[in-house]
């Protein structure tokens, strides 16, 4: 026996437990099974076919008898007589699996390792594995035993049998069968799923419905409408395509969502573009009747009026009444409404459709709100109504409009701007009134200049006063305030010596001599006879020449 749990001990299916006295397992390791199931793959169906506290379905919980698990016993054939088509399935199978659930019959190891080689591992029946539980589920799922026999069947009336035996007949004789795993032995056979080649020799699946020379590769062998693998090769022919069995009955008959069953009845429910007895199409919460019904729809299912008030409708913050469906739910942050309670705490009048403004907890008019605590512009004065755009800087705020440059009285809104002594300034501005300008040319210097006797200059503009070459970097001097380079200087302003008549500047620290209103360089100061060097030494005027002793000596003798 394998036992699929439900921590849920209460409304079990009686004729789903075939020994007395089964006890399920304590509720802990129940639990824990559950888990072992992906809830987001879960079939959500809402009657009996979900546990009615977990909402888990069917096929996660029930008590399954290994019988059950066997195709052959599963639709219900008894017959051993060796012309019986399904005999194949049973036949020649091999005293153990290999460890598989199920394999194809008359396969050795290396076939079998072919056979499954194109599956995804989690659709390999290996035991222990995640494979073992998908075959269980597939089984349930494609061969609903409910499809197989009235025995399976609750919602089947007595007026309804003939037809649900005329379609289960009819089924099992043109469409119902198993297929086979073997060597092909056509030459240039194509898979009937991909259209790619099987060469000879290489193991394919053979559904007899088809024809002898209809062959696909094992992974292949796929549902049309599911696409999953046809769990034990166990097939439905249905105009020319391969299905599965459930699929195959739902295109003959329509498929109540909540048993699962298939409608025989001409009356039934169509609703969230799915088919449903009519007695059957019942609220998630309560599983009362919705056929008829208003119900509102919550991720996919269907709740009453009542549960899904009770179960998701949100209370009014005002009057703590239940926010129904036929009323507006209005929100603000996690408080919620009915639209008659949105209400101002102070002076009652609506603000549906209105600014507001929150404090503490409660809710306000724009009025209320700018009275009791609204701050106020460092421009204008006046309050920051409630949605109004607010500037800051610093610990003060004003209206947008308000953020004006102090000068221009243009808006800044986003642009850059310069405090200065609690005034705000656009940028021109600003330069305007505060930037260093040049003495010169009296523009704004914004990089690169020279600063003279205090007084800034753009380096362009930093020239000799006669001849404009531009003064950084060179020897310069000033007169009256004025610069000039020193070779102007020279010729417009130095005294000159008196033997080359060249400038003396004076710059550099250069040294010179005076003598009765005329000057010399230092090395222009000889002796006019000898030439030697009269610095530092007494001398003689001769006329216009400076004599030394010794030549003065010379003209005296």
């Amino acid at each position: 026996m394998k036992m699929h749990p439900c921590p849920v001990t209460l409304g079990i299916d009686t004729h789903l437990v075939p020994w007395p006295g089964l006890k399920y397992a304590c509720v802990q390791v129940l639990e824990a099974y559950c888990k072992v199931f992906n809830q987001q793959e879960l079939y959500e169906f809402i009657v009996r076919k979900t546990c009615s506290s977990c909402k888990c379905p069917k096929d996660s919980h029930d008590l399954l008898h290994d019988e059950w698990l066997e195709i052959r016993d599963r639709l219900g054939l008894l017959s051993k007589d060796a012309t019986d088509p399904f005999q194949r399935l049973t036949a020649n199978r091999p005293s153990h699996l290999q460890g598989y659930t199920w394999l194809p019959p008359n396969l050795n190891s290396t076939q079998v390792a072919e056979f499954y080689k194109d599956f995804q591992s989690d659709n390999v029946p290996k035991v222990g594995t995640p494979g073992e539980v998908y075959r269980d589920r597939q089984i349930l799922h494609q061969i609903p035993k409910q499809d197989l026999a009235l025995a399976y069947c609750k919602h089947v009336d007595k007026e309804h049998h003939s037809a649900y035996e005329d379609f289960v007949n009819t089924r099992n004789e043109i469409a119902l069968d198993v297929g086979f795993v073997a060597p092909v032995s056509i030459p240039a056979s194509s898979c009937e799923g991909c259209r790619k080649p099987i060469l000879t020799g290489q193991l394919g699946v053979f559904a007899p419905k088809f024809g002898e020379d209809a062959v696909w590769h094992p992974a292949c062998f796929q549902c049309f409408t599911c696409n999953q693998p046809l769990v034990d090769l166990t097939y439905c022919k249905f105009q020319e395509a391969l299905s599965c069995e459930r699929h195959y009955a739902e295109q003959i008959h329509p498929r109540c969502h909540a048993c699962d069953e298939l409608i025989f009845s001409g009356e039934f429910t169509k609703a969230m573009n799915k088919d449903w007895h009519s007695t059957h199409f019942c609220c998630w919460q309560c599983d009362e009747s919705l056929t008829g019904q208003r119900y509102v729809l919550r991720e996919e299912h269907p709740y009453c009026i009542r549960c899904y008030e009770s179960v998701f409708a949100n209370t009014c913050d005002e009057c703590q009444q239940l926010i129904g469906i036929d009323s507006k739910d209005l929100s603000y942050k996690e408080k919620h409404w009915h639209e008659t309670c949105f209400l101002c705490s102070k002076c009652k009048v609506s603000l549906v459709d209105k600014q507001f403004g929150s404090k503490a907890e409660k809710i306000y008019c724009s009025n209320c709100y700018d009275a009791q605590f609204a701050s106020r512009c460092d421009g204008c004065g006046e309050v920051f109504r409630a949605g109004t755009k607010k500037m800051e800087y610093k610990t003060r705020q004003w209206h947008e409009k308000c953020f004006a440059c102090c000068v221009c009285k243009n808006s800044i809104g986003t642009k850059s701007f310069i405090p200065r002594e609690q005034e705000i300034y656009c940028a021109g501005c600003y330069e305007e009134k505060f930037a260093t300008r040049c003495v010169k040319c009296t523009k704004i210097i914004t990089s690169g200049g020279v600063t003279y006797k205090n007084d800034p200059w753009h380096r362009e503009c930093f020239t000799c006063t006669n001849c404009n070459n531009q003064l950084q970097g060179q020897r310069f001097t000033s007169k009256d305030d004025k610069p000039y380079c020193a070779d102007c200087y020279g010729e417009l302003f130095a005294k000159r010596c008196f033997t080359c008549s060249k400038p003396i500047t004076g710059i550099g620290g250069t040294r010179f001599i005076s003598f009765e209103e005329r000057h010399w360089h230092n090395n222009c100061f000889n002796c006019g006879s000898c030439k030697a060097s009269l610095v530092g030494r007494g001398f003689i005027t001769d006329g216009d020449d400076i004599i030394c002793p010794d030549c003065a000596k010379q003209k005296l003798m």
